[in-house]
């Protein structure tokens, strides 16, 4: 998608990461307005290099549990996505998933790498994962974060936001 975020600059394809420089806590810092929390890596970076998701540790410096791997940063992205759940879409996605059988099992198994992928740096012994994976969508910037860091066809619902996104708004 032109002019969005691109998987890990660092990795050689979808899914990887990057580390974190001291002038990426800055950009992240200045997208979220406020200083950053639980930062492990990097997971894409929008065409100009500057992070645009972040993958969080599952546990913040004080031990809180932060179950929310992948981190939404860019203030554009996240800018068009509160649009599209104002606009009622996760609603929409929801009654879909009710009616597609073969959209809920994707949609189960990205709920189930998202959790094996977390619990493999750390479980919470939970089977909560994000973005209230498996049965609902309710959190849309969760779902665009793990399809970005990701790549298409891992998050069924991130990549048809990403997809409207590139529709509607072009230059995010």
């Amino acid at each position: 998608m032109a002019g969005t975020s691109t998987p890990g600059a660092d990795a050689a394809e979808p899914g990887g990461t990057s580390s974190i420089s001291e002038a990426d806590r800055e950009v992240i810092a200045r997208q979220i307005g406020r200083p950053p929390r639980g930062l492990r890596a990097v997971a894409a970076r929008d065409a100009a290099g500057e992070p645009t998701v972040v993958q969080t540790n599952p546990r913040l410096e004080d031990g809180t549990p932060f179950p929310t791997l992948y981190y939404l940063t860019s203030p554009r992205l996240v800018s068009a996505v509160s649009t599209l759940e104002a606009e009622g879409l996760m609603r929409e996605m929801t009654d879909h998933l009710e009616q597609d059988a073969e959209l809920a099992e994707q949609y189960r198994r990205a709920h189930e790498s998202y959790l094996a992928e977390r619990d493999a740096i750390e479980s919470l012994g939970t089977d909560v994962s994000a973005g209230g994976m498996p049965d609902r969508v309710k959190c849309l910037h969760v779902h665009v974060a793990h399809a970005l860091a990701k790549g298409p066809g891992v998050n069924p619902f991130g990549d048809q936001a990403l997809e409207l996104i590139a529709e509607r708004w072009p230059e995010s």
